[in-house]
């Protein structure tokens, strides 16, 4: 089944509360200057902003604690910009077919072409995110990054290779730092190059944390070549087999997080100081992978059996 270009009628296909927004309107006059989204569709300005808040709050709880720490002129911004993520990064748990899913990725990729022409549908994040771009000035080409990964993610496949997780941790987590470091008013290629391996180390954390939520849903996400190497199926993840060998590739796995982690630190002495908010959510990784590597009994019980990282996994989406 083919999937048409989205416009109005994909707005039944918004993520979000039922009956709240209007389905697919936009909002008029929206290309005159200086004139407010939120004021033009007769919502209080606290409506979306609020909107926004509560969906991070309850759909990935580490990055809403991480915003609410951000510099006051920043914080709705930062809100708007995790809150698309989360939109986006909840449509495959939410959707029972492929071809919904791709719709639904239309609709946030046409929106974000809509924003960038002053003109967002009557969504609350895509308001809110229309005026972080507005204020902020952000750059398309990572949001569009973003939808792009994710929607080439719908697809249930274990990566091929720790490459392949290293690349859509790139195109989403390190996307998501540049366009906050680009909220905080910084520009600079020290603080871009530690966003890139903090990102890429916060994805492969994310991809270990949420293991006990894929496992209840029968699905594995590890990579092949790393699975391979010590011999481990995906069922034994499903199994809850704890071997050494199954031990091992979640090790291995970690390791790769704890080399990124430790080429960001190299960067800490050129990084502007200002930029070091937007590293917050570092906090996960060290969690997880520890100063030094943790030993592998650690690191595995950690990963796959505490309840406390199940839970935290599951919020922030793989």
């Amino acid at each position: 089944m083919a999937v048409s270009a989205p416009g109005s009628a994909c707005g039944p296909l918004r993520l979000g509360v039922p009956g709240l927004w209007a389905r697919g309107r936009r909002v008029p006059g929206l290309a005159g200057p200086g004139r407010n989204v939120a004021a033009a569709s007769g919502l209080g300005a606290s409506g979306t902003d609020a909107y926004c808040m509560e969906l991070l709050r309850k759909r990935d709880y580490e990055s809403y604690l991480c915003s609410l720490l951000l510099p006051a002129e920043s914080r709705s911004s930062a809100f708007a910009l995790r809150a698309f993520n989360v939109e986006l990064a909840q449509v495959k748990d939410l959707v029972s077919e492929k071809t919904i899913g791709l719709m639904r990725m239309q609709f946030w990729k046409k929106t974000v072409d809509d924003i960038y022409c002053d003109n967002p549908p009557h969504q609350p994040v895509a308001i809110e995110l229309w005026k972080a771009v507005k204020k902020h000035n952000l750059t398309k080409r990572w949001l569009m990054k973003i939808v792009d990964e994710r929607e080439k993610n719908l697809d249930d496949k274990a990566y091929r290779n720790i490459q392949e997780l290293e690349s859509y941790a790139e195109n989403t987590q390190s996307s998501l730092l540049y366009l906050t470091l680009e909220i905080l008013g910084i520009k600079d290629l020290h603080a871009d190059h530690a966003a890139s391996h903090i990102g890429k180390a916060q994805g492969i954390v994310t991809c270990l944390r949420a293991m006990p939520y894929h496992g209840s849903r029968r699905r594995v996400f590890l990579p092949m070549d790393i699975c391979m190497l010590h011999g481990v199926s995906q069922e034994d993840f499903l199994r809850k087999n704890r071997d050494k060998n199954v031990r091992d590739v979640i090790y291995d796995i970690a390791s790769q997080a704890h080399l990124h982690l430790k080429h960001a630190r190299s960067f800490h002495k050129s990084v502007p100081v200002k930029a070091f908010p937007a590293f917050l959510q570092t906090l996960q990784v060290l969690l997880v992978v520890g100063c030094g590597m943790p030993p592998q009994h650690g690191l595995m019980s950690s990963a796959m059996s505490a309840p406390r990282i199940q839970t935290l996994g599951r919020r922030s989406g793989a």
